[in-house]
């Protein structure tokens, strides 16, 4: 199947080479940049454990004026690819779950006793609530924003929204936002929202599109690339 994928640069590429690898053809909008928070205030600490739900947070901790405060703390990151650019910036106790936030909190709840402090490092926009599944077991939990997602202008919209396009992968709920808002002012809303199938990560993310009138929705049964990608196939 021809998939659009719009999320940031960087993410799509290693998207579309998965993509690829199960025999279908990708094509990248990258409707969205990420801007990094590397001033970002986390709070006085100290913490028991650092929290990373994507590589994103990596790139902000790394720049970060308290970066080599942290080095010390033990990380729990939501699977391996943030594990190990949490390893590769100098966090030495780095340990992954299986790949969402829910397996996130089990891992935490497994290996460390409450009551005790947590430092998620956190985006804007956030799939899942960790803070709150944390919290229930009565963990304390400092949520820092080290980056948020923009929309960015693309000019070659049209031409992507104009192409044959079977499915449309939605990692975000600010990506389906963005794609919304994009085939809009192509003026290719109908057709986007009618022609290809949406695959969602999760039912939060589906939701704009559901509004808007899209027709076909799938949402993942896991909020995980994994589950998003067998979707697909």
């Amino acid at each position: 199947m021809r998939l659009l994928l719009t999320r940031p640069a960087a993410d799509a590429v290693r998207t579309a080479a998965a993509l690829r690898a199960r025999g279908h053809e990708p094509v990248l909008l990258p409707l969205l940049d990420i801007e990094i928070l590397s001033d970002a205030e986390l709070g006085a600490g100290p913490w028991t454990a650092v929290l990373v739900t994507s590589a994103n947070a990596v790139r902000a901790i790394a720049g970060h004026k308290r970066h080599g405060e942290l080095r010390g703390v033990a990380v729990f990151a939501v699977g391996e690819r943030s594990a190990q650019a949490m390893r590769d910036v100098g966090f030495a106790n780095v340990t992954a779950a299986a790949g969402n936030v829910t397996d996130l909190a089990r891992l935490v709840v497994a290996r460390v006793k409450p009551p005790t402090r947590l430092l998620y490092l956190a985006g804007e926009e956030r799939s899942g609530d960790l803070a709150g599944l944390l919290r229930a077991r009565n963990f304390a939990v400092d949520i820092a924003l080290v980056y948020r997602a923009v929309i960015k202008e693309m000019p070659q919209a049209t031409a992507a929204f104009a192409a044959d396009i079977d499915g449309v992968l939605h990692f975000s709920r600010r990506s389906a936002e963005a794609y919304l808002a994009a085939a809009s002012d192509a003026g290719r809303l109908e057709s986007a929202l009618k022609k290809p199938i949406h695959y969602c990560l999760s039912a939060r993310v589906a939701e704009p599109l559901r509004l808007a009138g899209a027709a076909r929705l799938q949402i993942a049964a896991r909020a995980d690339e994994a589950a998003l990608l067998d979707l697909c196939d």
